[in-house]
């Protein structure tokens, strides 16, 4: 292997990359910083405890970290959303039910711990010339579910699969980052980008990444390196899973045997949860933590993440699409009224664009658009809509969305908009009416990169693209931001991105979300992960049963 590297020069050994990075944390760098700055240096990313052991920071930030794991039993978890369209493929995975799933029977690159600092995984070693030239060092000994050996080519295989229009993969758009991929050894992966990528390793964590066999087009069963086996799958009834004897993780997982189904209603899974029926369920409602945790045998448990629920004026539908009838419905969004009485308090106000307040790269001077009716009114009229009657779709898939649209529909009202809102099932929401209606809601889960949400998000040909945004502006601050090194100026191209999300596109962002689980106190090991409910719905290898 040629192992070039920047102005490093050579690749450095484990001590001396570990010297290094504890030097810039002494000078004050952020652990993440420090850790950036290694990658963006070409220093080799290995586990050798400058990233820590896989697993390790899921174990930190378990709820009783001082307990011992126990191995046996079976328990039933159950996500908020299911339907026929359930997958076993993880690139075309697209709901917290199949994150769960796919992380239970496959195994990626890298992985995330509980800050979203990635992390070696199925790749013991990591190096980069520039972040654009990438080498996976594929860690040995590793088998699928059938005893096949893990090799360059099942990773080759499942990173180049994505490229394929007629797949449908939903992370499609980035992977067309990938220049080219290919095996420089039985056991070492080379991959091209067509800009550099400082991200990659963060990007290969995402569940639509995880590895698969060679040649693989049937997805009937799952044949992975996951901790778990599949013993069931059903799509749209249940998937149960069996502990995998050869998990490549020592001691790894613990429970015997794990059920996911789906319960679409809010308070018949409490109820399940609180009857026994299942030991784990996510997306609870605020309104129902207080009854949980009085129960002193069950608890809610926060995450505080950048997920949210948006409203969806599509661009591309007339009259819809009109700037000044997008702008006039994000004046009618009351912010504070959505966090306080949609979310009890469980959210923090956004400001109609994807960075949630605390991250590194939200840009603190954007104007914080406000509920103005006035605004609204007068944008409406420019649009000359005042009197139109327009649907506005909504469902209890997207979190919310129920009572933001009749908030709406008060408010509208008030400045002569009718808006009729259209309530349709959860069941096949996701397939029959989002994004396809000229006013709707999405419900997006948090991204673990500011690279990955607005690239398959805000992009112009994302598959996700939700309003049909087309901005090339945007597109090349993207294309930019990717590939900056420096920290500074990477903020500064998100910032201007940050600005041109919250002027033209057609997406309204009222609120970031809080993920509120409730499990039995029995579990032990679970904790927060802001990536998603259901520990970053990677729950299944860290958890254990306290009976």
């Amino acid at each position: 292997m040629n192992n070039k590297h920047n102005e490093f020069g050579a690749m450095l050994a484990p001590a001396e990359s570990e010297r290094i990075f504890n030097a810039a944390m002494g000078r004050g760098m952020s652990r993440r910083d420090a850790l950036r700055m290694m990658a963006a240096a070409g220093v080799v990313i290995t586990g050798s405890g400058m990233l820590g052991a896989p697993g390790a920071a899921h174990a930190q930030n378990a709820a009783t970290p001082a307990a011992t794991p126990k191995r046996g039993g079976k328990i039933r978890a159950a996500a908020h959303s299911t339907s026929t369209a359930d997958t076993l493929d993880p690139c075309k995975g697209s709901t917290a039910i199949d994150y769960t799933r796919h992380n239970m029977f496959y195994s990626g690159l890298t992985e995330l711990d509980a800050k979203l600092i990635p992390h070696p995984a199925l790749a013991e070693e990591i190096t980069h010339e520039g972040a654009k030239v990438w080498r996976f060092k594929l860690r040995k000994g590793v088998t699928f579910h059938d005893g096949k050996a893990l090799t360059a080519q099942d990773v080759v295989f499942s990173l180049l699969r994505h490229q394929d229009a007629a797949l449908g993969s939903k992370v499609r758009t980035v992977a067309m980052q990938f220049e080219a991929v290919k095996a420089i050894s039985p056991t070492e992966v080379e991959v091209t980008l067509t800009v550099a990528n400082a991200d990659l390793p963060v990007i290969l964590a995402a569940s639509h990444f995880l590895i698969i066999k060679d040649g693989t087009t049937a997805f009937a069963t799952a044949i992975g390196t996951g901790p778990y086996t599949c013993k069931e799958f059903r799509a749209g009834v249940r998937s149960v899973g069996v502990r995998n004897e050869n998990y490549w993780k020592p001691g790894k997982p613990y429970i015997d045997e794990i059920e996911v189904i789906g319960i679409p209603d809010e308070a018949a899974r409490v109820n399940a949860l609180l009857s026994g029926d299942i030991h784990i369920m996510n997306n609870m409602n605020p309104r129902s933590a207080t009854r949980v945790n009085g129960t002193g045998t069950h608890a809610a448990l926060e995450t505080k993440s950048s997920l949210y629920t948006n409203l969806i004026v599509r661009q591309d539908a007339t009259p819809a699409g009109s700037q000044d009838f997008t702008l006039a419905m994000k004046y009618m969004l009351d912010r504070e009224q959505i966090r306080d009485a949609v979310y009890r308090g469980f959210a923090t106000v956004g400001n109609d664009q994807p960075i949630q307040p605390g991250h590194r790269y939200y840009l603190e001077g954007l104007p914080q658009r406000s509920f103005d009716l006035d605004k609204a009114k007068f944008h409406l009229q420019k649009a000359g809509l005042a009197g139109a009657t327009m649907p506005i779709v909504c469902s209890p898939a997207a979190e919310g969305s129920v009572d933001m649209a009749a908030l709406l529909q008060q408010s509208a009202q008030k400045i002569g908009l009718n808006l009729t809102v259209n309530r349709v099932p959860a069941d096949g929401y996701w397939s029959n009416h989002w994004a396809k209606h000229p006013l709707g809601f999405g419900n997006i889960n948090p991204r673990p990169s500011a690279d990955l949400i607005f690239t398959q998000f805000f992009q112009s040909d994302a598959a996700w693209n939700e309003s049909g945004w087309k901005n090339p502006q945007f597109d090349q601050l993207l294309l930019q931001a990717r590939a900056e090194s420096d920290d500074a100026k990477r903020k500064q191209l998100y910032g201007d991105m940050q600005v041109l999300v919250n002027e033209k596109c057609g997406i309204g962002i009222p609120t970031f979300i809080s993920f509120i689980d409730g499990y039995d106190k029995r579990i032990q090991g679970y904790g927060s992960v802001p990536l998603g409910g259901l520990m970053g719905y990677a729950f299944a290898e860290h958890i254990w049963l306290n009976t």
